[in-house]
C-alpha cells in the first residue's frame, strides 16, 4: 500500500491495534500486517515515533518489561486514548461515506 495513503491515519491504526491488549512495538507492526491481510507493512521508523508522540499526548501509556531477558516497551491505551479512538472511528466513517459518494455515485 502506498505510504501516502496512510498519512493522517496512523494514529487511528495504532490506537485500534492497542484497543484489545497492550503490545510492544514489533508486535504492533505485526498486528497491523496481520489485521490488514499483509497490505500494511509499516516500517519501524514510522511506528516508533508515532508511539512516542501518542504517549506524550497521553493517549498511550508505556512501560518497560522484560521478555526472555529482552527489555521491551509495552504500550496500552489510556482512557483518553479510548476516547480519541472513538472520535477517529467516527471521523473515518464520515470520511469514507463522503469519498464513497463521489467515487461510486450509483451505489
Amino acid at each position: 500500500m502506498n505510504a501516502d495513503a496512510l498519512r493522517g491515519h496512523m494514529d487511528a491504526l495504532l490506537l485500534s491495534v492497542l484497543e484489545r491488549e497492550p503490545l510492544h512495538g514489533y508486535a504492533i507492526i505485526e498486528a497491523l500486517r496481520e489485521r490488514s491481510g499483509g497490505a500494511l507493512d509499516v516500517p519501524t521508523g514510522t511506528v516508533y515515533p508515532a508511539l512516542r508522540r501518542l504517549e506524550r499526548a497521553g493517549l498511550l501509556a508505556g512501560e518497560w518489561a522484560s521478555d526472555g531477558g529482552r527489555k521491551r516497551r509495552t504500550y496500552r491505551l489510556t482512557d483518553a486514548g479510548r476516547k480519541a479512538l472513538a472520535g477517529e472511528r467516527s471521523a473515518w466513517r464520515s470520511f469514507t461515506t463522503a469519498i464513497g459518494s463521489v467515487l461510486d455515485p450509483l451505489r
